[in-house]
C-alpha cells in the first residue's frame, strides 16, 4: 500500500472512532411521544442505520448467545439445581437473550410491549 492510501485509511478510521461518542450520546431519540402522555402508547421508530446494524450485527450475536447460553445452562444444571436457582439461571442464560433476539422489533431498544407499572 502506498503512503497516500495508508494515510487515507488511518484518517478515515480515526474520524470514525472520534464520531462514536457523538452517536452514543443518546440525543437522537427513537421513541416518538404521543399526545396522551401515556407511556403505553409510545412507539419506537428507529432509523434505517439502526435497523441495518441490528440485522447484521446484533441479531446474529444474540442468536449465538442464546445457543451458547442454552449449552451453558445444560452444563450448569446440576450445580444450579443443587443451589436452587434453576429459574434464574435459565432466565439469564436462555430466556433474556432469546427475547432480545426474537421478540424485539428491528432496531428497537426495548423488547415487546411495555405495560405500565400501575396496570396488572
Amino acid at each position: 500500500m502506498n503512503l497516500f492510501r495508508s494515510t487515507a485509511v488511518v484518517l478515515a478510521l480515526t474520524t470514525g472512532l472520534l464520531a462514536l461518542p457523538v452517536m452514543a450520546d443518546g440525543s437522537v431519540s427513537t421513541t416518538t411521544t404521543n399526545q396522551s402522555g401515556d407511556p403505553a402508547y409510545d412507539v419506537q421508530a428507529p432509523a434505517a442505520w439502526a435497523m441495518m446494524g441490528d440485522l447484521i450485527v446484533a441479531r446474529p450475536l444474540l442468536i449465538a448467545a442464546t445457543i451458547i447460553g442454552a449449552g451453558a445452562f445444560v452444563i450448569s444444571l446440576p450445580f444450579t439445581a443443587a443451589g436452587g436457582n434453576v429459574g434464574e439461571a435459565g432466565k439469564a442464560l436462555v430466556v433474556d437473550p432469546g427475547r432480545e433476539a426474537f421478540v424485539r422489533c428491528l432496531g428497537c431498544t426495548e423488547s415487546g410491549y411495555q405495560r405500565p407499572q400501575n396496570q396488572q
